[in-house]
């Protein structure tokens, strides 16, 4: 990567953490922080909101941790009404975990809080400014599905998916 790229980018990130910080110190309160679980316990609740479902197995694999702990984790969300376990339908072995409607209440809330603030800076662009910013995040989002997406992308073609030079 040249100089130039390597400069921008990280200004970009020392951006998005100026913004993190200035939203947290303008929002002291919101779903996230007025929750009462660990981190492991919130990453669970993350993982599922993406997934649907995970076994113990996948939990453990995901968090980095063995499975005696991802139990822990999971009864303590239990007690907390927030995901549910059920025997899986294609192997009566494995238990699987799923968000209850309480948790992806929760996921919902803390999702709606950031796009609600996210929305508060938005408005206060002009629409020049949100016509440039509209089709950088669509790039964005594009990189993101070539680069995260299990199939291969079949737009080799295409420019934003191509590496930096």
């Amino acid at each position: 990567m040249n100089d130039e790229r390597e400069r921008l980018i990280d200004q970009i990130g020392e951006i998005q953490r100026d913004l993190g910080r200035l939203i947290v110190r303008h929002r002291p309160t919101s779903p996230l922080f007025d929750s009462s679980l660990t981190l492991r316990q919130l990453k669970v609740v993350m993982i599922l909101a993406c997934q649907g479902s995970a076994s113990g197995q996948d939990l453990a694999h995901h968090l980095g941790v063995g499975l005696g702990t991802v139990t822990g984790i999971v009864d303590r969300l239990v007690g907390h009404g927030l995901v549910t376990r059920r025997e899986d339908p294609h192997d009566r072995r494995i238990r699987r975990v799923e968000l209850t409607p309480a948790g992806r209440t929760l996921i919902e809330e803390i999702s709606d809080a950031g796009l609600t603030d996210f929305r508060h800076l938005l408005q206060r662009l002009d629409t020049p400014t949100l016509h440039g910013l509209s089709t950088a995040m669509d790039k964005i989002r594009q990189v993101a599905e070539t680069l995260y997406n299990d199939t291969p992308n079949k737009t080799s073609d295409n420019p934003i998916t191509q590496p930096p030079e």
